[in-house]
């Protein structure tokens, strides 16, 4: 049992390293592959390309669960490994956009279509064959353990991207020593490979393949054509998996997006007080588990969603208060307002950075969400041209139409650098005051997100297996796994950056964490059953 626990566990937390040093490198992705876009676009492009790898963990779920579900949970997983590791290392190994122009982006896009197929067929192999191995009154304490791969795969690309900034330095990790965060993976491919290599399949699914009706045919059909079958995939994706997406990947990817980007906080810092929040919110994910093998699934994921659903906007503006007090102050000192021609204004949400966003409304709001200002709108009379009010101050944007591209930068760049200075002189900080930064109030506040999404994603594994037959376990688990935690998680720093960016309220994109995990409430409390006590052979 140690061995199946500890290759599953092993294995996954390769995979999720892999997956999430991408995201945690966006800045320096954004800058190396999408170099020729606007900073603004360029930084969503590079959230939306981490969001693209989730995007196909659906399809690699389909793909690999139907392979699990008719040749062997030992045999899906192994494949996925070998492509997770592959792709990761070909990252580490491409041309950069100033070298070969946006053939950069697409293969980068490609390496990361390939790494989302490949998760998509992981986790549910790693979390069927530890459940089915493991004694019925310990399978949620046995669960936590690849439940723990998550944060153990962040903890250790937190740690690589530290190491390699101090001994290289700011500059060459920037030009070249992120490379290495991605070639490493070759090790831990091989370590995964051998470790996988010797496990064994799961019992359950080996007594299927010697009953007379042996593993699933058509396993789509007895899916998504079976109402019985359908209704528990349903069930399991608006019960768990929405709301597993927005906390967890709000604990531990939104707050170092909106500490960065909103609060000016230096990366070093950000990047320590998470990693200090992984390593102590790691542990609850052992108890959780341990804890719903005795009082049951369902309430102890529900204390987590409902920890999150409480914490959401209280805690986010509290970060702003102890993160950056200068902000906070200016905000309400001089507070910053765009006055514009509503038909002036367009939504700037273009992660592929083909539009441009140059009326004077467009550029006034671009400045400020790239300076992480929040803004109020004010309408102005049709035809007005946008100007920034900072308190008792206005900026007035300039007006570029039909201007060479030449003048354009020009009169972009002078707008840009009155818009700052007219900020600095509001008292808006350009970066947050290191020595004014409360830490351990700001590490309390994280580790509010932390602690919850480890009471509800310790037992999920578990609960999740336990809804399904045998017969499609895999595939039945992994399509709203990943659809949940993939669609809604994954995209969810690139939707809240987004909205926050169109609204000018850097508290606004928290509605869409929010939303998912109230319906995730409302439905576990309502529909989900209790699972601890069920067998797992039918």
């Amino acid at each position: 049992m140690g061995l199946v626990v500890g290759a599953s566990a092993a294995a996954s937390a390769f995979e999720w390293y892999d997956f999430y040093i991408f995201g945690t490198l966006a800045q320096v992705i954004s800058a190396k592959f999408f170099a020729g876009l606007q900073p603004t676009a360029g930084y969503i492009a590079a959230l939306a390309l981490f969001g693209a790898g989730f995007a196909f963990r659906p399809l690699g779920a389909l793909i690999f669960g139907r392979v699990g579900d008719q040749i062997g949970r030992k045999s899906a997983f192994l494949v996925t490994v070998l492509m997770m590791g592959s792709a990761t290392f070909a990252i580490g190994l491409l041309p950069t956009f100033k070298q070969v122009g946006i053939t950069a982006s697409a293969l980068v896009i490609l390496a990361r279509i390939v790494q989302g197929t490949a998760l998509g067929g992981v986790y549910g192999g790693a979390a069927i064959s530890v459940a089915e191995h493991a004694p019925p009154n310990q399978r949620g304490y046995l669960g936590a353990y690849v439940q723990t791969s998550a944060p153990i795969g962040l903890l250790v690309a937190l740690l690589m991207i530290l190491l390699l900034r101090t001994v290289l330095g700011a500059q060459a990790f920037d030009d070249w020593g992120w490379r290495i965060c991605f070639l490493a993976s070759v090790g831990l491919l091989a370590i995964s490979v051998f470790m996988r290599m010797k496990m064994t399949e799961s019992p359950i699914f080996a007594q299927l393949e010697q009953e007379e009706a042996g593993p699933a045919k058509a396993v789509y059909s007895e899916v998504f054509a079976n109402w019985r079958n359908l209704k528990l995939v349903l069930l399991a994706f608006f019960t768990m998996m929405c709301a597993q997406g927005a906390v967890f990947y709000n604990a531990f990817f939104y707050v170092q997006v909106f500490l960065e980007k909103f609060l000016k906080i230096d990366p070093s810092i950000s990047g320590a007080l998470l990693m200090g929040v992984v390593a102590v919110s790691a542990p609850f994910f052992i108890v959780a588990g341990r804890l719903s093998d005795r009082i049951g699934r369902k309430p102890v994921m529900l204390c987590g969603m409902l920890i999150s659903l409480a914490a959401y906007f209280p805690a986010f503006h509290a970060m702003e208060v102890v993160g950056n007090p200068a902000l906070a102050a200016a905000s309400k000192a001089a507070p910053v307002v765009v006055v514009a021609d509503p038909d002036d204004c367009a939504f700037q949400f273009d992660p592929i950075g083909k539009k441009q966003f140059n009326s004077s409304c467009d550029l006034a709001k671009g400045v400020l969400a790239n300076a992480g200002v929040s803004y109020a709108n004010r309408s102005a009379p049709k035809g007005s041209v946008a100007e920034i009010q900072i308190g008792s101050v206005a900026v007035i944007a300039p007006v570029v139409a039909g201007l060479p591209n030449a003048d354009v930068a020009a009169k972009k760049a002078a707008f840009e650098a009155r818009t700052k200075a007219a900020l600095v002189a509001a008292g808006y900080p350009a970066k947050a005051d290191p020595a004014r930064i409360n830490k351990p109030a700001l590490f309390g506040l994280m580790l509010i997100f932390g602690i919850s999404a480890a009471l509800l994603y310790g037992p999920l594994s578990t609960a999740a297996v336990e809804l399904f037959p045998t017969r499609i376990r895999y595939t039945a688990l992994s399509v709203p796994y990943h659809v949940g935690v993939g669609w809604v998680g994954g995209f969810l720093p690139f939707t809240v950056f987004a909205i926050v960016a169109g609204t000018g309220n850097i508290f606004a994109g928290l509605w869409y964490p929010f939303v998912f995990t109230a319906i995730s409430v409302v439905s576990t409390w309502v529909f989900l059953p209790e699972t601890r006590k069920r067998s797992l052979n039918f």
